[in-house]
């Protein structure tokens, strides 16, 4: 007996238009988005409101598509144009419009009131659905390096400039007394010495510019070097005063003013910096995120163009949406750890209790460690803060706190750059890779909300 196939016929035309619903699953993500999205205020959108020129796509559509796309690892306009017509999730999203690449492009871009407020008032339908509590959270912070849109190629450090900046103008001397010379050997056809003479002042100006920006960049960092100095210079003076004896080892290194011969400046994204990114240095941004650690939503999140973390714990706590109230405890790790940071947030009592690992934590247990035992006794008060901090992480509920923080904060990090594969910004400064940020966050938290509310229903 012959095998019968299902016939594929591709040529005949449907008699009547089909709703798209019936090819986009009722319990599909997208009809999420759009609900939860009709839901938001968006009066924040910047539209045309004197209605010239033409037509324009509602704000709802193109929020809505971002969020989308984002959180099913979409992130070019120009995909993401072409996934109007090739995905039906897309296409029913769309109305089965077709907005091209320049106009969501623009839309990202110009948006950055919208893309915040939309982000405040998800978590605010999280509280509502009963998956974020709200006040007396527990938040786990890190950060991320995301790659910039910008080659670390296109950097070039204080030295090399230098050096550029002198070669150009050893070769406009060059090619100007080439000029006054009457027999002079002619350039390669196509060139002039006067247009050759432009493209170096315009190279010069470039440098000069990148220089002035180096240099400011190298007034801040001396000003806040020099406060460091001096409260360690005053700290070890005061050592020396109550013990009456001089303090062993160096003293305090002045720092020193003016930019560094390794300091570098991106000509393509200049506010980017080149950090060290799995053993390699790369132009990235340094990503911030609080996560509260039942949900695993983000709560809060911003970017920073700093390499490390040292500064980062008062931005990332500030970063936190006024929406989902107060934050009780903040865990990080050792690389936000400093007295100064954490005397600043927990202001006496007042903000909120930092656990921080102020030394190396070990992979594994031994045998002592297993073993049931009463906590340590708390340091007596006035105790340096790194003293108290280690005793909040030696006590069984320190222990049970610290642990939550690579349980949630580390497995968002990689939910967004495996699972929805963003690595790079496409938006170049550090505001717009911000409001970028926003939207990535935003994307994963309605996605995370769709899946909490599935499972709810599941069980």
């Amino acid at each position: 007996m012959a095998a019968k196939f299902v016939n594929v016929d591709r040529d005949t035309q449907l008699l009547l238009p089909p709703d798209l619903r019936d090819w986009v699953k009722p319990d599909h993500m997208v009809h999420f988005i759009i609900d939860a999205v009709d839901a938001l205020n968006l009066s924040a959108a910047r539209v045309n409101a004197r209605g010239t020129g033409s037509a324009q796509y509602p704000p709802a559509m193109m929020l809505g598509l971002l969020i989308y796309s984002y959180a099913t690892g979409t992130f070019a306009s120009r995909r993401i144009e072409c996934q109007t017509y090739e995905n039906v999730a897309v296409r029913f999203l769309c109305g089965d419009t077709h907005p091209d690449h320049d106009s969501i492009c623009k839309f990202r871009r110009e948006n950055k009131g919208l893309l915040s407020s939309a982000f405040h008032q998800v978590l605010e339908l999280a509280a509502n659905a009963q998956v974020l509590k709200v006040g007396d959270l527990t938040v786990a912070v890190d950060g991320t390096k995301i790659l910039a849109n910008a080659s670390k190629h296109s950097a070039m450090s204080h030295e090399h400039l230098e050096k550029q900046m002198k070669l150009a103008e050893e070769q406009i001397e060059q090619l100007l007394a080439k000029a006054e010379e009457a027999d002079s050997t002619p350039l390669q056809d196509g060139l002039s010495i006067p247009d050759e003479i432009k493209r170096r002042e315009d190279r010069i100006a470039k440098l000069k510019e990148a220089k002035k920006a180096m240099e400011q960049r190298a007034k801040k960092r001396f000003e806040t070097e020099r406060a460091e100095y001096e409260a360690k210079l005053a700290a070890r003076e005061a050592k020396e005063k109550e013990s009456g004896k001089k303090s062993r080892g160096k003293e305090p290194k002045p720092p020193e003013e003016g930019p560094r011969p390794k300091d570098q400046y991106n000509f393509t994204d200049p506010e980017s910096r080149i950090m060290k990114q799995r053993g390699s240095f790369e132009q990235c941004y340094n990503a911030q995120a609080a996560v509260e650690v039942e949900s695993m939503l983000i709560v809060g999140a911003h970017v920073s163009d700093t390499p490390n973390d040292k500064e980062q714990l008062q931005p990332a706590l500030a970063a936190v949406s006024p929406v989902v109230g107060e934050v009780a405890v903040a865990l990080v790790d050792s690389g936000y750890y400093s007295e100064k940071a954490v005397a600043a947030v927990e202001d006496e009592g007042n903000g909120p209790e930092i656990y921080a690992a102020v030394k190396r934590q070990s992979h594994g247990r031994s045998v002592s460690q297993l073993e049931e035992r009463p906590d340590p006794p708390p340091p007596p008060p006035g105790s340096p803060v790194a003293e108290v901090m280690a005793h909040r992480l030696e006590t069984q509920e320190g222990k049970a706190r610290y642990k939550l923080r690579k349980q949630t904060v580390e497995p968002v990090f990689g939910i967004i750059k495996e699972a929805l594969g963003f690595r790079r910004f496409l938006l170049r400064g550090l505001e717009k890779a911000t409001l970028e940020w926003t939207l990535v966050s935003t994307s994963y938290n309605l996605k995370r909300i769709f899946n909490l509310k599935k499972g709810l229903k599941e069980a």
